[in-house]
This record gives C-alpha cells, sequence and structure tokens, in this order.
C-alpha cells in the first residue's frame, strides 16, 4: 500500500491526461505529472510527497523527512488501515464549506447530535446536561452524550470544559495550523481509554509548514450575529527539522431572541403552540396556591391607573392575570471574543532521535443577556404602597424586574494552555520507541451579575426591618413598590435589590506520560505483522469555587474543593496482514486481523480492561469489507463523584396540573464506569471510472449508564412511572412527619431558595443526585457515495452521506421498559443526510451543498416538519493574475434561502428546536486567504 500526501491548494484546478497499460510505478507518476509543474518524492518507503516544482520544498524533497502517519484508530505507526470507519475532514474541505469554524462543521455532521453542549442550545434552555457553564463547543456522536465522545489533538488528550470537566472544548482548538480532523465513527477504549464509546475526534494540526499564510473571514446574519476571524501562519523547514507559528483571532456577535417573531414572546400560538407566558410581570398578580394543580396562579391581576400604580382595591381583575414573558431580551446566541495560538517545532539528533513539541493556547470571552430577575415575594401592610383588593394583611405577589433592570447580566472568559514534548528514537531494524509528556489545563470563570438579593428585597419591602449593616434605610430612600407597572420603583430601590450575584470558577488539568513501542514481530504470507505495545500514566485534577449572594448581607462562598485522580494504563496493539501483497487466494486478495486490548487502572474506583479486534476483507481489488467488535467505557467524571450538594425548588407538570418539588442534587462516591458493547460491519466499493460508494452497520450498547433521570426529565418525572423510584410523594399539610422531613431539607445550608416558599406547599421530594442507573442502546446505517468526472476542462466531484438510526432505545433503570426514543424531540432524528457537488475551471470553483434532517415527533405526539437547507460558494484563486498569486477569494451562502427552522411547540417558549435547527437563518460569508 502506497501513501500519496500533498496539500488542496497543490493540486487545485490541475488535471492530468490519464495512464492507461502496465507501467513502473516511478515511470507512471513521471508521466502523470509530466507539464503540472508539480514534482514528486518518495519520503520513506510506501509514501510518496507532492510538492510545486523549482520551489524552496522541491530543492528539498530528497532531504526532508515528513513526520509519521497518524492513523486515527490505530496505535501503529506509518501506512495502515483502520477497521473502524473514519471520516476525513480536511482544511480545504472547512473552506469548501464556507464555515467558520470545525466545530460547526463536526456538531452538523449525520452521525452527530448537536442537543447538548453548544452555547445554543444551553441559552435556549435546552441543555439537560447543565454543566456547559464556559459556553464551550462540545460534539456528542451517536447522541450518547458529548462526555462519552473523546477529543484528541494530535493523538493527545485535552483538558476538560465546564463545571465539570467531562468533555472537550473544540472552539479553544486553533484553527489558523489546522490540517484534517479524523472522525472514528466506533469505540475505540481499547486504544485510547476512557470516553471513545461513541467514538473519537482527534484534530490534527499542521506539524511542518514553508512560508506564510494569512486569513480573514467576515459573515453576518439576519439582525446579528455578526463574525469576524482573522489569522496567519508561518514555518520553516531545514534539513533535520522545521517550526511553525500560527495565531487566530475571532470576534463573533450575539443574536437576540428579539431577532426572530418565533423567540420573541413566548407566545407560540400563532404557530399552532401554546402560549408559555407566565403570571411573573409588572403589572404582576397577587398568587395563590392551588392545592389541586399543585402550582401557583393568579389570584387578581393588578391593573394600575393611569400613574403606573395600584392604589384602590378597584385596580384589581379578580381571577384573571397579567401574562408575561420573563425571556423577553434574552441572547439566543452570546458575543464572543476568541484568540488561539499554536506553535510547533522539530530537530533531529543524529540520526536515530528526533525531539519535537507543541504548544497551544486560548483565551475565550463571552457575555450574553439571560432570564431577567423575578419570583413570589410576601408584601405586607408594613409596605406603605401596600394594599389589598380582599382585606388581607399580606400578599404573595409574582412580579418581574425585566422592565426596571432588565436581563440579567452573564458573562465569563475561558482560557486553555497545553504542550507536549516528545522524543522518537529508532531502536533499529524496525523498531521504534515513542516518548511523550503532556500537560493541559483549562480555567473557566462566569458570573450572573445584576440579581435580586431576597434579604435586601425583603428589607426594602418592609417585611423585615432597617439593616445598620446595610447603607439603605427603606423609609429614608424609598419603599419597593411591586404594585406598578413596571416604572414605580426609584434608582436607589433598585440598585440596592439587584446587588445579587454568581460566580463560579473552576479548573480542569491533564497530565500525561506515554510510551509505545512498535515495530515488526514477523514476515507473513500478506506482509509484515507489526506489533504496538506501551504505558500511560495519567493524572486528572479538578478544583471549583463558587460564590453567591442572593441572600443575606454578605456573599456566601462555597469551599475551594480539589478532586484529583490517577490512571495506570497498559495496552498492545497487533495487526497481522494475513493475505494480501504477492499472496492471494481465491476470492481473499486480501485479509488483514487486528487486536488490541488496553487495561486501566483508576486510583478511585478500579481497574476495567477493553479488548477490541478487527477484520479487513478484500474479496478482490476494489472492494473492502471491515468488522470490528470492542467493548468500551467512560469513567466517572470527578464532579459525578464528588458534586457538592445543592437543593432547589420547582413547579414541576404532572398529570393533575403541577406540583411543587424539591430538588436534590449531588455527587456519588459509589458510581461505577459505565460501559458499553460496540460492533461495526461495513463495505466501501471503488471502481476505476471514479465512482465509490459504502455502507456501516452499527450497534452499541451502553450499559450502567451515569445519569441523573429524574432531575434530566424534569418536564415528564412526574408522569413517567418508570421515574418514580427517584421521587418520594409528600403532603406537610396533613402529615407531621412529612412536615418535618421537607422542613430539613429548607433548612439545610445547600438550599438555594430559603423563605421562597412555604414548607407546606410541597408535594414531591425528587432524588436527582449522579447514579448508576439503566442502559440504552443505538444501532444504525451510516452511508455515502461519491463520483468524480469531467466536462471537457471542467471537473466536478459529487459527495452524499448520511445516517439512519434504527433504534435508540433506554431502559432508564434495570426494571424500566424499554422506551424508544428516535425521532422523538430530544433524541436523535432517524436520518440525516448531507449531500454536496464541487465544480472546479481553471482558476474558478464552486460548491451547491444541501443538508437534512427527517421529521420527528414531540412528546405529545405531534410531528415536527423535516428541514432542509441549502449551502453555496463560489470560489476565485488567481494564478499569477493581476498580482494575486497566492490569493484565494470564496464567497459563501449557508442556508442560502433563508428557510426557517421547522416549528416546534418548545416549552421554553421558543419556537424551534435547537438541536436540530438553528436560529442563524441565511449567513453570508466572504474569506480571503493569502499564501507568501
Amino acid at each position: 500500500m502506497v501513501f500519496t500526501f500533498y496539500t488542496a491548494d497543490l493540486v487545485a484546478g490541475l488535471r492530468t491526461p490519464g495512464l492507461s497499460g502496465r507501467h513502473e510505478p516511478d515511470a507512471a507518476l513521471d508521466r502523470l505529472l509530466a507539464g503540472s509543474g508539480v514534482v514528486w518524492s518518495r519520503s520513506r518507503p510506501g509514501v510518496i510527497v507532492l510538492r510545486r516544482a523549482g520551489s524552496q520544498q522541491a530543492a528539498m524533497a530528497d532531504a526532508t523527512q515528513i513526520d509519521d502517519i497518524i492513523v486515527t484508530g490505530s496505535l501503529l505507526r506509518g501506512p495502515g488501515e483502520s477497521p473502524s470507519p473514519v471520516t476525513v475532514i480536511s482544511r480545504a474541505d472547512l473552506d469548501a464549506r464556507g464555515a467558520g469554524s470545525i466545530a460547526d462543521v463536526l456538531t452538523t455532521l449525520p452521525q452527530s447530535y448537536a442537543g447538548s453542549a453548544t452555547p445554543g442550545t444551553l441559552l435556549t434552555l435546552n441543555d439537560t446536561q447543565g454543566s456547559n457553564s464556559s459556553l464551550s463547543t462540545g460534539v456528542n456522536l451517536r447522541g450518547l452524550g458529548e462526555d462519552s465522545t473523546l477529543v484528541l489533538v494530535n493523538g493527545r488528550r485535552i483538558a476538560g470544559t465546564g463545571s465539570r470537566g467531562e468533555f472537550a472544548d473544540l472552539s479553544a482548538i486553533p484553527g489558523a495550523a489546522l490540517e484534517r480532523v479524523d472522525v472514528l465513527l466506533d469505540g475505540a477504549s481499547a486504544l485510547y481509554g476512557s470516553d471513545a464509546v461513541g467514538g473519537v475526534v482527534n484534530v490534527i494540526l499542521r506539524r511542518s509548514f514553508d512560508g506564510q499564510e494569512s486569513r480573514v473571514r467576515v459573515a453576518t446574519a439576519q439582525g446579528g450575529a455578526e463574525d469576524l476571524t482573522a489569522s496567519h501562519l508561518m514555518g520553516t523547514s531545514w534539513s533535520s527539522g522545521s517550526a511553525l507559528i500560527g495565531y487566530e483571532y475571532q470576534d463573533a456577535g450575539a443574536l437576540n431572541s428579539g431577532d426572530r417573531a418565533y423567540t420573541a414572546t413566548g407566545d407560540l400560538r400563532p404557530w399552532g403552540g401554546l402560549d408559555y407566558r407566565g403570571i411573573y410581570g409588572a403589572p404582576g398578580n397577587i398568587a395563590r396556591f392551588d392545592a389541586g394543580l399543585g402550582a401557583y396562579v393568579s389570584a387578581f391581576a393588578i391593573r394600575p391607573g393611569a400613574d403606573g400604580v395600584a392604589r384602590t382595591p378597584a385596580d384589581f381583575a379578580a381571577g384573571q392575570a397579567n401574562l408575561s414573558n420573563r425571556r423577553n431580551g434574552v441572547d439566543l446566541l452570546p458575543n464572543q471574543d476568541r484568540q488561539t495560538a499554536y506553535a510547533r517545532f522539530r530537530q533531529e539528533l543524529g540520526s536515530r532521535i528526533e525531539l519535537s513539541g507543541d504548544l497551544r493556547w486560548s483565551d475565550r470571552s463571552y457575555e450574553y443577556a439571560s432570564l431577567s430577575g423575578g419570583g413570589l415575594y410576601t408584601v405586607t401592610a408594613a409596605n406603605p404602597h401596600f394594599v389589598s383588593p380582599n382585606g388581607s394583611t399580606s400578599h404573595l405577589i409574582a412580579y418581574d424586574f425585566g422592565r426596571e433592570l432588565g436581563p440579567t447580566e452573564r458573562s465569563g472568559r475561558s482560557r486553555s494552555l497545553a504542550t507536549t514534548l516528545g522524543a522518537d528514537m529508532d531502536l533499529g531494524g524496525s523498531w521504534s520507541l515513542d516518548v511523550y509528556g503532556s500537560w493541559a489545563e483549562e480555567m473557566n470563570y462566569g458570573a450572573q451579575e445584576n440579581q435580586i438579593n431576597t434579604t435586601f428585597l425583603n428589607e426594602a419591602l418592609g417585611s423585615i426591618a432597617d439593616n445598620p449593616a446595610t447603607p439603605f434605610s427603606a423609609s429614608r430612600d424609598g419603599y419597593l413598590n411591586l404594585f406598578g407597572s413596571g416604572s414605580a420603583n426609584n434608582a436607589a430601590v433598585l440598585d440596592f435589590i439587584s446587588q445579587g450575584f454568581d460566580r463560579d470558577w473552576a479548573r480542569n488539568r491533564v497530565e500525561t506520560v506515554n510510551a509505545v513501542v512498535d515495530g515488526i514481530l514477523m514476515e507473513l504470507p500478506g506482509g509484515s505483522m507489526k506489533l504496538a505495545a506501551g504505558a500511560n500514566y495519567r493524572r486528572e485534577t479538578l478544583r471549583n469555587r463558587s460564590a453567591a449572594f442572593r441572600s443575606g448581607v454578605t456573599p456566601s462562598e462555597s469551599a475551594l474543593t480539589f478532586r484529583t485522580r490517577e490512571i495506570q494504563a497498559a495496552f498492545f496493539e497487533v495487526r497481522a496482514p494475513l493475505v494480501g501483497g504477492d499472496f492471494t487466494l481465491p476470492g481473499v486478495h486480501r485479509l488483514e486481523l487486528s487486536v488490541a486490548a488496553r487495561t486501566e487502572d483508576y486510583s478511585d474506583f478500579g481497574s476495567t480492561t477493553n479488548p477490541k479486534v478487527g477484520l479487513i476483507w478484500e474479496p478482490f481489488e476494489g472492494l473492502t469489507t471491515r468488522a470490528s467488535w470492542g467493548t468500551s467505557f467512560r469513567a466517572p467524571a470527578l464532579t459525578e463523584l464528588y458534586e457538592r450538594v445543592q437543593i432547589g425548588a420547582a413547579n414541576l407538570a404532572s398529570p393533575t396540573g403541577s406540583q411543587l418539588t424539591l430538588i436534590h442534587l449531588g455527587g456519588n462516591t459509589e458510581l461505577q464506569p459505565e460501559e458499553a458493547e460496540s460492533l461495526t460491519v461495513g463495505f466501501e466499493v471503488r471502481r476505476p471510472n471514479g465512482l465509490r460508494f459504502g455502507a456501516n452497520y452499527f450497534d452499541i450498547l451502553f450499559d450502567d449508564r451515569i445519569g441523573r433521570p429524574a432531575s434530566s426529565n424534569l418536564t415528564t418525572v412526574l408522569s413517567n412511572p418508570s421515574l418514580t423510584p427517584f421521587l418520594t410523594f409528600v403532603n406537610p399539610g396533613s402529615n407531621p412527619a412529612d412536615l418535618a422531613l421537607v422542613q430539613s431539607y429548607l433548612a439545610s445550608p445547600f438550599y438555594l431558595q430559603p423563605g421562597q416558599y412555604p414548607a407546606a406547599n410541597f408535594r414531591v421530594i425528587l432524588d436527582g443526585r449522579w447514579a448508576n442507573t439503566g442502559e440504552l442502546r443505538t444501532r444504525g446505517v451510516d452511508f455515502n457515495a461519491g463520483y468524480g468526472f469531467d466536462l471537457g476542462r471542467h471537473r466536478v466531484d459529487v459527495d452524499a452521506g448520511g445516517s439512519y438510526v434504527l433504534e435508540y432505545s433506554r431502559k432508564l433503570t434495570p426494571v424500566a421498559p424499554r422506551e424508544q426514543l428516535v425521532d422523538l424531540v430530544g433524541y436523535p432524528a432517524d436520518l440525516r443526510l448531507q449531500a454536496a457537488a464541487r465544480w472546479s475551471f481553471e482558476d474558478w470553483g464552486g460548491r451547491i451543498g444541501l443538508n437534512y434532517v427527517d421529521d420527528y415527533r414531540t412528546l405529545t405526539n405531534v410531528k415536527v416538519a423535516s428541514w432542509t437547507t441549502v449551502d453555496a460558494q463560489i470560489r476565485w484563486s488567481p494564478s499569477d493574475r493581476f498580482g494575486l498569486n497566492g490569493v484565494d477569494i470564496a464567497l459563501s451562502a449557508q442556508n442560502l434561502f433563508d428557510e426557517d427552522p421547522p416549528f416546534y411547540n418548545n416549552p421554553q417558549g421558543f419556537g424551534f428546536d435547537p438541536a436540530n435547527a438553528t436560529i442563524l437563518g441565511r449567513v453570508v460569508s466572504l474569506q480571503l486567504t493569502k499564501r507568501w
């Protein structure tokens, strides 16, 4: 097998006359490249490199050694194939799609489910994982969770992100130096260890570069989301080494809910949905607790007079409600500012040792407008603004401060730093030793300002006496008035009550030492039998700290938590070509067997061993079949083991309306790793005329899932019988034991809403702590096809691919019934397709792409329509014209026809599903690239 390496820009627009008959390989290459301005060299056996003729690179061709070939899905270096399917996305592919980053491409792959771990799902309140505190972007292959997809950079682990540190942030990876991305669509814990259940994303950065390259990209959508990205890469090579450095800057603007009609009001009735406005507003409502519904409803709507204040009993409407949208003015995409940098060097020390190292840095800040402050507040006759329509001496007011204080303000910063230093040593013969050490760290800070401090609010209401520890005096500075329409309070009052905040800090670190020896064990009839074996040591550390000021007169800070674990691993892989080369059999042109296994010992829960077996069989040249079987696992995240306790309250939907529920969250030190078994079988056909097509069947059984089944399914938890083991139903109003139990939760220092709800009104206690629960099974078929042909001097290449999910089912607990979830909102759709046609002619090129998501259904069995969008690009790469040599200009449009996402009656009040669609609409971008 021979590998040929070249860059996309090197061969852009070039054609060969073709070749027929039998020729020696060297002579064939010479004839194919004659007159093209491209020359070839053999850097080592089985590896051919194409370079521009007459360039400095060409002059150095015979002296330059390229880095070892990285084959994702194998520990063995050099030419070879993985028995697992691998999708390769090159830098040229990324540019041709008009995408701003690799994250934009990976989250829209047919095999990916973007229902969590993206800024869009977090800001639309649809991210059920709840750990993406730093607005990171993860990838979720097969819908198994972003923490079940392993993300590597150059084959190395990177630090986790967010409050739990359980997934990798794609936006922290330097885009300026990107070479390609390999997506391994199979379990791979036998090779890479924990997290490689749904698959592996290996981001390959450039390891050598000669010259300079500058890029500028500007993009915009209707209403906002302006995006500016600029980068520069430069590098050089010498006879014994190379070095490069790259930098990228991005400024991405926010997009507000008011910029789209279906996200602006919370009232989705014009589109066939429901009205999701609530009783919290300005003017507000006098609320009462409906025991039958288990929820607060409006008893009287406050209807202020002409001066904007309710002053008499006549200013109230019994049995009516003022409905308001607390989501008014929130951002659905944040404003982000990002910088990344990457540097790498390679240096030979004599003829047997090569040193290499790299450094990656990222700094990203963000801000966005979130839900406005509000809640249920008790106002008594001690407040001079108090008025009652029924003679009561106090009322519970449902009020929202959005008109007076605006949305709460969220902001944060995420910084990452990673470095690797390694040595590659020739041990003699075919054997070599690769040793490296890596260190990676990510630090996150997040804050939510402009929140209501309930202690200060009660003081301003006059419900408690003036506190000499505060500079505020209600009798002097004014009493808070909740009987107005949003303009009844002065600045002193509002500034005093809105001093609340939440702030949190997290630092995730991964330190690794790895050693692998590989070489040829023996010669078999089909080729060389190779072995790779090694050991790995890894140390993971997570630090968390938080501060809150939502009640009390001084901020409360949580103790700094420091959690660490150590992992030791031993592993091997053997690849045995049983048939191949000059040795063939009838019906067996090639037969290759691979076996791998990895044992990992964790300091906090024990050991796990995972094998993998793969087979590649070519019955005849042009048809390749593959099969692999193996087990994988995901170790519990440190926060899943040790997460601090939190207790909160919420009204949850139930068959009788809603129930006021206590929600208990926290870690579990008894957790065991999740385990999975994967089977993949597929084929690929490649015809001499350029036609290719293939398909892969996958079957993954994921057991002992770590999750919070109750707290992750709050919209259905009270109506789902399988979740009953996580619920305790109480009636504190009539049962003293239940009352004492509820009061113990309300008195806990971990309770987040002191004084907001009376103990007697609770009906359910929900256990939402982490636990090993049931299982999940997904199986389906990935497929792809492609064909390229010439039309005179024009070249056309057509590609199509997709994924069809046959089953996505779960058992929430071992005793729960199996639920089929495919095609259900919140889970993967059964069919996703992508297709594209690329055209090139001399200096011009273009692309038309099609993206399709099949229809699916809601929890109430209402259809969400399918969604089809079209992307387009026109590209001009003038060669030696107008002094623009090395220039590439691309004008792109994603969602060219500005198709709105299909309507979804989203309980959050936004009329679309952010997991399967985007609110951006048409995005137009212009990218300029200059190679120096």
